[in-house]
């Protein structure tokens, strides 16, 4: 800083307060000191900043997987929040139990970041009191935490929402394939089962426990055709199958049309998340915003280190919708009730979503 000070004739002090964005430098000087620090080819040190501040400039990511499709949209949207803030991202990645165990073990985010965003994970009690020992904000993204700043969607809400949609069509076999990660995460899939069964208890129909398989969340579909077959083999095989990922479901539809199984025709099948695969492969689905979670996630990380009086058990529920699509029809040859609780409007595949909504808010 001393070198930018000369160059730009002022003293280092001015050039701290420049380079930390205050509005006490005029925009003269400042156009000075920016030129000095290009010419000179210089970066602002973190470590060196937090001996002064007390803060790293750093948000950390704590997630079990990194190559999926909803990690890279969320980190798409969310960087470019820290950036505009003048924070960096430091993500750590914990595939298995090994380095899992090592994290929680030395949490090397409580040097290292200013907060840390705690991804669909589903932590033991003994995780969660060690992440509660750390000395700065903990934000848990795509699942709810009770008492802990939170930002995630209503997966019981999603799954009775697509559940419901399905009845509405006249199904009642309707079949559930749950999802599970490399390492035996469950993610959101304990919840979206749960609100499939509240939503056929809701229509007295009891949920049947030969109609909920498990297949794999990352393309196997040696598990997904052994699940398939799995339910046509029964007595009663279902006429709807619904999917607690789109991954999971387009592999569905693989299996069925393999089978010579005409889809809708003989058999619907719904998805989860809007995943690209889905718009490709015209799968109806209830569509989650990855991308809208890591800029509201975003977000409220930025406020709470800037805020330290903020509330930081906030939790931030975000909607989902249904989209309707050519996987999914009414049950033939039977009367089926008109839908009254499906889509949300006639033009389903609109854009157009709802607003965030903090919890405490009305429905």
């Amino acid at each position: 800083m001393v070198d930018v000070a000369e160059r730009a004739g002022v003293s280092p002090s001015t050039v701290s307060r420049t380079l930390r964005g205050l509005s006490t430098v005029s925009p003269e000087v400042r156009v000075r000191v920016e030129q000095a620090a290009r010419e000179l080819n210089f970066a602002v040190s973190r470590q060196a900043a937090s001996l002064a501040t007390g803060k790293t400039g750093v948000v950390a990511v704590l997630t079990p997987v990194l190559n999926s499709w909803f990690m890279g949209s969320a980190l798409d949207s969310l960087a470019p929040i820290l950036r505009a803030a003048g924070m960096d991202l430091l993500i750590y990645v914990t595939p298995d139990m090994a380095e899992r165990a090592d994290f929680f073990e030395r949490l090397p985010a409580r040097r290292n970041a200013d907060a840390l965003l705690v991804f669909s994970f589903d932590l033991t009690e003994e995780e969660a009191a060690r992440l509660d020992d750390l000395e700065i904000p903990v934000i848990y993204v795509s699942q709810h935490a009770e008492g802990r700043a939170s930002v995630y969607i209503d997966d019981v809400a999603g799954g009775r929402r697509g559940t419901q949609y399905l009845l509405n069509l006249g199904h009642r076999r309707i079949a559930f394939v749950k999802t599970v990660g490399p390492s035996g995460f469950s993610f959101s899939s304990n919840e979206r089962l749960t609100g499939y069964r509240q939503a056929l208890t809701e229509a007295g129909i009891p949920p049947d426990d030969d109609l909920v398989v498990t297949a794999s969340s990352f393309g196997d579909k040696r598990r997904v055709v052994e699940a398939v077959g799995q339910l046509l083999s029964l007595r009663q095989p279902p006429t709807a199958i619904f999917a607690e990922q789109d991954q999971a479901a387009v592999s569905v539809l693989w299996t069925l049309r393999k089978s010579g199984i005409d889809v809708p025709e003989r058999m619907s099948v719904l998805g989860f998340d809007d995943h690209e695969v889905a718009r490709w492969s015209d799968l109806s689905t209830i569509a989650q915003s990855p991308s809208d979670i890591g800029r509201v996630a975003g977000e409220l990380a930025r406020s709470l280190v800037n805020d330290p009086d903020a509330d930081r058990g906030q939790h931030i529920v975000l909607p989902t919708r249904l989209i309707l699509r050519a996987s999914t029809a009414p049950l033939a040859h039977e009367e089926t009730p008109s839908p009254q609780c499906g889509a949300d409007s006639p033009d389903a595949d609109s854009p157009h979503a709802e607003s965030p909504r903090r919890s405490g808010d009305g429905p």
